[in-house]
């Protein structure tokens, strides 16, 4: 299996998910991820048992809110506040290509492990910023997370959230513009390892949520800078879009949703009303051609209502099988686990845990070679720690004085 980050090191000093999710996807692709934690608590997010209201466990050692974010790594545990764990710290980064953190500066600047710190001890390291809000400006030194800086700040909030709503729409998942954005560092670095091997230079990478979420909104955003100010609301009609009766959400007979977006609407009509037993419907006047059906879209919009109404989800999935136009299930997350493309492409993948017991993880949407990644668990707290201090040169007895020191865990 073609693994491109094979060979590549990564000092990852992070916690929660935007930052890790980045080491996670790097690990997947080959890349050896060490990861420092408090040498007592270890990353904060191993304490969140509860998420969205939902139990954030899996059984046994299995943390799913753990494993997404930090599958395929070393975890060392690290007191990076105690003198006498520099040296272990200094010789780490000294052997890596990528440092990796989403420390404050505050925090980074106590701690010695700001840019200057990490690129006094080696010249030519990446290194890599993950923010709320960026490095520049009066928040420079602002903590976020992705429901503050991604998803309100961002735009995606309002987006989503109707204009006589009582409260705001939350987002759809956990860490979820933290997984975005993961996703979106990984790109950075692999962008700045090919710069460091092209120029010879190291890059300072940064990316922040709220920069994450405003490229997710772009095209609102796009138009509101070209409007020069704010987006007007157009009221949508109950079924359909204004003028085309083949987009949008319809609720199905069992109570579940059917997306459509057949952009158009002269070419997929006749094929929709010959799908769901409706043929006299290509002939109808009001329906004759493109140009009569966007004019009568919302009379057409609540005869597609009535008609998706009959028939419950699966019954429409097998109807609509191997049709032309675009459509596609409202999926639960149950169901996005058992989504057949999802599998037949290895993007759920299979992984042991801690205990042995066999588990599946969404696997990342990159694939190189159209080779499915193999996942490998993630660690337990401080899991690797002798073993990543022996392969430094560390002897036994300099171990346990760390130990003593409690510079380790």
């Amino acid at each position: 299996m073609h693994r491109p980050m094979e060979g590549v090191r990564v000092l990852e000093v992070a916690q929660f998910t935007f930052v890790p999710a980045a080491g996670a996807v790097l690990a997947d692709w080959g890349a050896d991820i060490i990861k420092v934690e408090h040498a007592e608590r270890g990353d904060a997010q191993r304490g969140l048992i509860r998420v969205l209201g939902l139990d954030a466990r899996g059984g046994g050692s299995f943390f799913p809110i753990m494993e997404g974010p930090n599958r395929g790594k070393r975890s060392v545990g690290l007191a990076l506040e105690n003198p006498a764990a520099r040296p272990v710290l200094e010789r780490l980064v000294r052997e890596s290509d990528v440092f990796l953190t989403n420390f404050l500066p505050g925090a980074r600047a106590r701690l010695g492990i700001d840019v200057a710190d990490i690129r006094a001890i080696n010249p030519d390291i990446i290194y890599v910023r993950g923010s709320g809000f960026g490095q520049s400006g009066d928040e420079a030194d602002k903590g976020g997370y992705d429901s503050t800086a991604f998803w309100a700040r961002g735009g995606s909030a309002a987006g989503v959230t109707p204009a006589d709503a009582d409260g705001v729409t939350r987002q759809p998942s956990g860490a979820y513009g933290d997984s975005i954005g993961g996703m979106t560092i990984a790109g950075g670095i692999a962008a700045a390892l090919y710069s460091r091997k092209a120029t010879g230079e190291p890059s300072v990478v940064d990316v922040s949520l709220l920069g994450v979420g405003a490229w997710a909104t772009q095209f609102s955003v796009n138009l509101a800078l070209a409007a020069g100010g704010p987006l007007p609301r157009p009221e949508q009609p109950r079924h359909g879009s204004m003028a085309n009766p083949l987009i949008g959400a319809y609720r199905t007979a069992d109570g579940r949703w059917l997306e459509l977006a057949m952009l158009q609407p002269g070419r997929y009509w006749p094929e929709f009303c010959r799908v769901a037993g409706r043929e006299d419907l290509i002939s109808d006047e009001r329906f004759d051609g493109v140009e009569n059906i966007m004019k009568n879209a919302a009379a057409a919009g609540e005869i597609v209502a009535e008609i998706i109404a009959a028939r419950d989800h699966a019954e429409w999935a097998e109807l609509l099988k191997g049709t032309d136009g675009q459509w596609a299930l409202v999926q639960e997350p149950w169901d996005v686990a058992q989504d057949p493309s999802l599998r037949a492409n290895g993007l759920i993948a299979a992984l042991e845990d801690a205990d042995g017991v066999p588990r599946e993880l969404v696997a990342n949407p990159v694939q190189f070679d159209e080779t499915p990644v193999e996942l490998r668990r993630a660690p337990q707290f401080a899991e690797h720690t002798d073993e990543v201090l022996r392969e430094l040169g560390w002897s036994e007895d300099e171990l346990i004085q760390l130990k003593i020191d409690g510079a380790v865990t």
